[in-house]
């Protein structure tokens, strides 16, 4: 079957042309396509000579010589140079075929063929430099057909799949990718060839060969054209990204880590809570990082254990008993009930009662408990969720994860128990069959302390963890371990700050006789609730109180410190019964002393010279600057003595009129010193509201210090209401701006205590005066319903009453009050203090102070204004018998 040649074949390329010589040596058939070369038409040329028509003058003689041979018979090929007509001159270059030809007559002819050396070059050229290409590039060419199947491939493409190059020839694209792959290739090459349009870094992964390793392949297509535009198949050109994909990899997962890291930094630590900074942990884990997640602590680091928790588990350890005690204080999951299904034996997908891996079942083990997965008989299974056989429960013989709070141990060789004991990552053993397939050991380590553990958990379609995860894993857990360290270390401190200033605050309800009184403390500082401000009610003798008020400057613990070494003096100098101004005098030169350093004086040019004061001892020295309210209340008269330490002044409220700043002299704050202190006395009426409170309540950055002190005045006017919610109603009404300053608020309403409740005597200074004392005393507890206290206050009081008459001047006064207690006073002009000293065997008196002492629940002396006051107390009776002296408390007093 006769078939054309298609347009833009190889002899259109080089130019191929023809033409015939006849028997005379003149052109006889000239061709088009000579025409086209020579640039000219048969015309022109048809029985010319063909030397004379288009060769060049000097190379005739030698061409006339040539057609005679080829005339003769002789084959010849040869290149000729030749004339181009009408191009000045200029030389082509033909290659030329002649073979002899006879005619029908039997005369020798010939027959030319002639290439145009020039194209052949330019073709010579660009086959070379295709092969150049093609074979020696570093990337994989393939050349596709129009069905589809290789026409070529070059040396890097044999390299990378096998076999020589011409092994590839007729192969199709299921011969080197996987079926997915395979089809989304065929597609791609299906759509360039009959759209024309490339397509460029189609991805493409597979194997090569002899490897199972995973490799990336950049591939360009684009459709081939023959000379004429005809379709003839599809180019790949393919690149090895592998090591590409693998960098990219690894920056998006050290991207997705530094973001994590980024995470972990603004999310863990944001409360000082142990068990929320474990959640917080767990809430950028889970599922950023991992499916599934749990966090054990130390037992001990929860219950406030001083131990250093990683010490105190290593040495169990390593007794062969398995870890210390733990408690799972968080878990978590990224896949839905899977976690809950783990601790109650339901996962979806498992038949009931089983969990993820062989060997658990649903029963609870002896001890578990209701919500445990308990290892059926046999050896612990290696797919299990978390440690494989690892979890124990106290008292128990089954395994399982613990539930939510639990506390538990880890067997001694588990990877759990390890990770603790070496305080390194452990990898948990999995074989494959279970629902977890990677899982690590974090310690949490701060300060070279262990104080849990984090477990990290990738279930099936997740990576495993890797080098650049454990090293993630080991941070995030480093950083929740800081937290949580510093969230102990903080409630540890809190705890103490507490202890100490509780210590150092009067109880909640404070009593005191013919006094109603409530109190309210809040400190400056809420996340320690220590601070300077302090408030204190002390019981002084005669069934009197003292009102104490006082602000340290300074906040925090050392203010706190300071505020207790106050208070303390001031129940110290209360107790000796001093007066107002003088109680606040001794404490000044206390405030000096405890501000100076080492405790010495600060007044004037104490300094020892040689010493300098450094920026901490001037900076202890402010601490113990203080402003104090002092007053004391009787209750028989309803007189207050107020003395005043540069505090606010007192609020007043009598009943039915406003309130008003009690106008008590300020004085200089304690530490200062060089001031002496003055004294109001003021009385008060039945049903009035005394306010002491510290500047923390009334004085503001935001407002001046008298709209706070007339805002105060507006809220403790008003109708008469029960004192808590006189302090609540001021609270609340005040802009105190709480967390400026600490606010202490100490309220009293004046009771008095009824004159039923006192009796009060002169007597005269006479010997008989001692009978009368006694007939006096019986007769009032007799009135008062306390026959059970005649014997004993009647022997007491001639005790005291003789020991005035003895050694006291002036007339004598006796006084009985009672309200809780019954206490008894005996007054008199003398300024001398009883003392209470040991008799000898035979000395017939001495003795009194001892049996009084011993009688009494207590007693003392005080100096008044014109001498002295010696005073006991006994307790109301219950109904119980008095308890009776023992021999060796009689035998005491000899």
């Amino acid at each position: 079957m006769w078939q054309s040649s298609p347009p833009g074949s190889i002899y259109d390329y080089i130019r191929v042309a023809s033409f015939s010589i006849g028997p005379d040596g003149l052109v006889e058939q000239w061709s088009r396509r000579a025409a086209g070369l020579f640039g000219m038409e048969s015309g022109e040329v048809v029985g010319r000579d063909p030397v004379e028509a288009f060769m060049p003058s000097e190379l005739r003689p030698r061409a006339h010589r040539r057609i005679g041979e080829i005339l003769d018979g002789k084959e010849w090929t040869g290149l000729v140079p030749f004339r181009l007509p009408g191009e000045n001159g200029v030389r082509g270059l033909a290659e030329i075929y002649v073979m002899p030809s006879e005619t029908g007559t039997g005369e020798r002819a010939a027959l030319c063929i002639v290439v145009d050396v020039r194209a052949l070059r330019r073709i010579e050229t660009d086959l070379a430099a295709s092969q150049a290409i093609f074979g020696q590039s570093p990337f994989g060419f393939v050349l596709f057909g129009t069905d589809f199947t290789v026409v070529s491939a070059n040396e890097r493409f044999a390299t990378v799949f096998g076999g020589g190059v011409d092994d590839h020839r007729g192969r199709t694209v299921d011969d080197y990718l996987g079926r997915s792959e395979a089809d989304r290739l065929l597609a791609t090459l299906k759509r360039v060839l009959a759209t024309g349009d490339a397509v460029t870094d189609l991805q493409l992964v597979g194997t090569v060969p002899g490897s199972a390793d995973r490799r990336h392949w950049s591939v360009n297509l684009y459709r081939v054209h023959s000379g004429s535009g005809r379709p003839v198949g599809i180019a790949g050109l393919a690149t090895d990204v592998t090591q590409r994909h693998i960098a990219a990899r690894e920056a998006a997962s050290a991207r997705r880590n530094l973001a994590l890291l980024n995470e972990a930094s603004a999310r863990i630590g944001n409360s000082l809570d142990l068990e929320a900074t474990a959640r917080e942990l767990l809430d950028v884990a889970v599922p950023g990082f991992c499916d599934l997640a749990s966090v054990d602590l130390y037992e001990t680091l929860l219950t406030g254990d001083e131990a250093s928790p990683g010490s105190w588990g290593s040495r169990h350890q390593e007794s062969g008993s398995g870890s210390a005690e733990l408690r799972r204080v968080a878990h978590a999951s990224a896949v839905p009930d899977v976690l809950p299904g783990i601790l109650t034996g339901k996962v979806p997908g498992l038949p009931p009662g089983s969990v993820p891996g062989p060997g658990y079942t649903a029963d609870p083990a002896p001890g578990t408990g209701p919500g445990y997965a308990a290892k059926a008989p046999g050896p612990p299974p290696p797919g299990a969720y978390g440690t494989p056989g690892a979890y124990r429960p106290q008292g128990a013989e089954g395994t399982g994860p613990p539930p939510l709070g639990a506390v538990h141990r880890y067997p001694f060789r588990s990877p759990c128990a390890g990770a603790l004991r070496t305080a390194r990552v452990m990898d948990v053993p999995v074989d494959g069959t279970g629902f977890v397939h990677s899982t690590l050991a974090v310690p949490m380590v701060a300060h070279d302390s262990v104080v849990g553990l984090v477990q990290f958990s990738r279930t099936k379609g997740s990576e495993p963890f890797g080098e650049r995860d454990r090293a993630l894993a080991t941070e995030l857990a480093a950083r929740a371990a800081v937290c949580i360290d510093n969230a102990r270390l903080y409630r540890r401190e809190r705890e103490r700050a507490l202890i100490l200033q509780r210590s150092l605050l009067p109880p909640g309800d404070p009593e005191a006789a013919g006094l109603d009184i409530a109190c309210r403390y809040l400190p400056g500082n809420t996340a320690t609730e220590v601070g300077g401000d302090w408030f204190d009610v002390i019981e002084l003798p005669g069934h009197r109180t003292a009102l104490v008020v006082g602000d340290v400057m300074g906040r925090g613990l050392r203010a706190a410190v300071a505020m207790g070494e106050l208070r303390t003096a001031v129940r110290t100098l209360a107790l000796l019964d001093l007066e107002p101004a003088e109680v606040l005098s001794a404490l000044d030169e206390v405030a000096r002393g405890l501000g100076a350093p080492g405790g010495g004086d600060r007044s004037g040019g104490r300094w020892p010279a040689r010493t300098a004061r450094t920026s901490h001892e001037a900076d202890l020295s402010e601490v113990y600057l203080a402003t104090c309210v002092y007053a004391v209340y009787d209750p028989v008269t309803r007189r207050c003595t107020f003395a005043n330490a540069g505090h606010l002044p007192p609020v007043v409220v009598e009943p039915g009129e406003p309130a008003l700043l009690l106008d008590v002299p300020p004085g200089m704050p304690l530490g200062v010193g060089g001031e002496p202190f003055e004294e109001v006395e003021v009385e008060l009426k039945e049903g009035t509201l005394l306010a002491l409170y510290t500047d923390g309540l009334v004085e503001s950055r935001h407002h001046p210090l008298d709209e706070g002190l007339e805002a105060l005045r507006d809220s403790l006017a008003g109708p008469a209401r029960p004192l808590e919610d006189v302090c609540d109603h001021v609270l609340s009404t005040l802009d105190t701006r709480h967390g400026e300053d600490d606010i202490a608020l100490l309220t009293a309403r004046i009771q008095g205590l009824p004159a039923e409740a006192v009796g009060d005597w002169l007597l005269p200074r006479e010997l008989r005066s001692v009978a009368r004392a006694r007939e006096l005393a019986r007769d009032r507890l007799l009135a008062w319903d306390l026959g059970g206290l005649v014997d004993t206050t009647e022997l007491l009081v001639s005790e005291l009453v003789t020991n005035a008459l003895r050694y006291g001047e002036g007339e004598i006064r006796l006084r009985l009050l009672r309200d809780r207690t019954l206490v008894c006073e005996v007054w008199d002009a003398g300024l001398v203090q009883p003392r209470r000293r040991r008799a000898r065997d035979t000395d017939e008196g001495g003795r009194g102070l001892q049996l009084v002492g011993l009688l009494s629940a207590a007693w003392g002396s005080r100096r008044t204004p014109r001498g002295k006051t010696v005073w006991f107390e006994l307790a109301l009776p219950d109904g119980a018998a008095s308890p009776e002296l023992s021999v060796d408390q009689l035998l005491s007093m000899y």
